[in-house]
């Protein structure tokens, strides 16, 4: 009996609450010996995770072979889905092979003009949309558009390829087939349906709901009911482990009783294993890439461009960026058709690359499709520049987006609820195709969209020139400037600024001093006490304080700093013994109160 309260099936493997990356095992063909035996250990999967790839192939080697053996590529012949066991892991070293079509040589440029004047007309005409970021003068690669070519729609077929069909009336069970329910069932049945009528319901409320019915659960359901479960428990403003375990054990029971799964609710499966951590790693990608597999391979369902898109994201933020190309060319094959979340994606990609130019090229490669640019766009375009190590020209953009929005008359704020940013984006998608069938709508539609700046704009700015820059009165002057568009603080913030003390702070001559860090803390333990929405202590914002204290104050006000944070943060018990940890190898190290160095003259104080 699984965790899910399920027999074994392909993801019953995932049974584990006490080893986190560990619960992607169920990807896998290891047996459940081995499992148990990974999972008594209780440590971090990505330890393991040279044991979790295959030693004798590469993740480009086995998605390339999971093209063939499905028909999907044309470069390479149809195999059997065993014979990539035998693969030899290519040679992907970028010595003495040629450059793709990724590669190219950094334009060198000077530094950009400080912000000039830019007036803001009711309608935004292409020009004035590429003057938002700074577009270089002379031979830039900028104007060498693509970097990548953008896919060739309608490709000719290579085969006949036999896929599920999503139509509803092609669906099985039929839409209103449910196993016949008692008088219980049919009341638990009943209050799942109505909770489902909330937009705003907690989706752990809907959980609980659904794992009340008998098992198997999901028979008991209608197929309008599952879908828009499966929906419901998708919506997450921040992946976890806890929610990916949630949308899985519902997926694991689906895919018992043979019951199967929509593309979109596939792609959802895919993004839960690929975004469930804050930084992706291999690990990441090849559960991505199995979990993918298995959709198409086995279930039998095309992955669609959203599917490929989420590849492609995991992939770059992995830094696997041969295997970003492939996906890419492989959307390229696959005829899918170029929308904001693929132009975005780009651009994210140039910036992990730290290609300034190539993501200037991305973003006028968005305006040219005459994609709705907006605050997500800009927001891409300053964390790319930064990245990329043009700090002037990220705060290029940020101006301009402050100075749009202070000048127009009637200009909108990006909303804060998830659900209503998600229908904007809907929204924008929409306006983007009427303004490709009707141009001369196109400066209309574009002058609604919001493009104001918002909580991750100055998220992204305050880590930047908090951590990276450590430029505490640059830091200041956008916290304080968040007033202007109505916006709270949030924890990310506090974050930020505690790891900048902690980065920066203990030296002299410097704006990291012991008072402001005293002014941050204090502030923060008042919004604890207030109950502000979305201030809350996770174990690295306590990490982050307690080196800030040991960094500026010594080890005895770290240890008060601590006392003050345990009787407002309850840890669990792997949060505490990280805690622990960490709290013990400051008070093992030297005291910098005492030994703390003049930053100039390099003497002890």
């Amino acid at each position: 009996m699984s965790l899910f309260c399920t027999h074994y099936h392909s993801s019953g493997l995932l049974l584990s609450k006490i080893a986190p990356r560990q619960a992607l095992s169920f990807l896998y063909a290891v047996s459940l010996k081995r499992d148990a035996h990974a999972l008594s250990r209780g440590t971090d999967c990505r330890q393991g995770r040279a044991q979790m790839v295959s030693t004798t192939i590469g993740l480009e080697a086995w998605f390339i072979n999971s093209l063939a053996s499905a028909g999907n590529c044309r470069r390479h012949s149809t195999r059997s889905t065993q014979d990539h066991l035998a693969l030899q892991r290519p040679c992907l070293s970028t010595k003495g092979r040629r450059r793709s079509s990724l590669d190219f040589l950094r334009y060198k440029h000077g530094e950009p003009n400080p912000v000039q004047e830019f007036n803001f007309p009711e309608n935004r005409t292409r020009e004035e949309l590429l003057e938002l970021v700074d577009q270089y003068s002379g031979n830039s690669y900028t104007d060498q558009l693509p970097l990548i070519d953008l896919p060739k729609l309608y490709q000719p077929s290579d085969g006949p390829h036999l896929t599920v069909s999503d139509k509803p009336e092609d669906e099985w069970p039929p839409p209103h087939h449910a196993w016949p329910a008692d008088e219980s069932t049919k009341i638990k049945l009943q209050a799942l349906m109505i909770a489902l009528q909330d937009y705003s319901k907690d989706p752990q409320e809907i959980y609980q709901l659904y794992r009340a019915l008998p098992e198997p659960r999901a028979p008991y359901l209608e197929s309008r009911i599952r879908h828009k479960m499966l929906r419901h428990l998708s919506i997450m403003e921040r992946k976890d482990e806890h929610s990916m375990l949630r949308y899985l054990s519902v997926v694991d029971d689906m895919k018992g009783s043979a019951i199967p799964l929509s593309s979109a609710e596939w792609t959802s499966a895919v993004s839960f294993v690929a975004r469930y951590v804050p930084r992706s790693t291999e690990v990441e990608v090849e559960a991505a890439l199995h979990m993918w597999r298995e959709m198409e391979h086995v279930a039998g369902v095309r992955g669609s461009d959203a599917t490929f898109n989420v590849l492609f994201d995991v992939a770059c933020k992995a830094g696997k960026f041969v295997l970003a190309e492939m996906i890419y060319k492989e959307m390229e094959a696959r005829g899918f058709e170029f929308n904001r979340y693929h132009h975005v994606s780009m651009i994210f990609y140039y910036g992990l690359q730290k290609n300034g130019d190539g993501a200037r090229a991305a973003y006028k490669a968005l305006v040219e499709a005459g994609e709705m640019v907006d605050t997500v766009v800009l927001n891409a375009m300053i964390s790319a520049l930064f990245r990329a190590h043009e700090p002037t020209a990220a705060e290029n953009v940020y101006e301009r987006m402050k100075k749009a929005y202070l000048e127009r008359s009637g200009s909108k704020l990006q909303p804060r609820s998830l659900r209503d940013r998600r229908h904007i984006t809907q929204i924008l998608k929409e306006w983007a195709l009427i303004a490709k069938t009707n141009p001369n709508m196109k400066q209309e539609l574009q002058s609604r969209s919001i493009i104001a700046p918002d909580l991750d704009t100055f998220r992204i700015l305050v880590n930047y020139f908090a951590v990276e820059a450590g430029e505490l009165d640059k830091t200041a002057k956008f916290l304080e400037e968040m007033k202007w568009f109505h916006l709270p603080v949030h924890g990310a913030l506090f974050n930020a600024l505690l790891k900048g003390f902690a980065l920066h702070g203990g030296v002299r001559y410097t704006h990291w001093t012991e008072k402001r860090l005293e002014s941050v803390w204090r502030s923060l333990l008042e919004t604890l006490d207030d109950g502000v929405e979305g201030i809350y202590i996770s174990k690295w914002m306590a990490t982050w304080a307690l080196r800030a204290f040991a960094k500026c104050s010594g080890k005895s006000r770290t240890l008060v700093a601590w006392d003050e944070l345990k009787r407002k943060w309850k840890p669990g018990e792997e949060d505490m013994s990280f805690m622990m940890s960490n709290l013990r190898q400051i008070l093992q190290s030297a005291d910098t109160a005492q030994t703390r160095r003049d930053w100039v003259l390099g003497e002890p104080m």
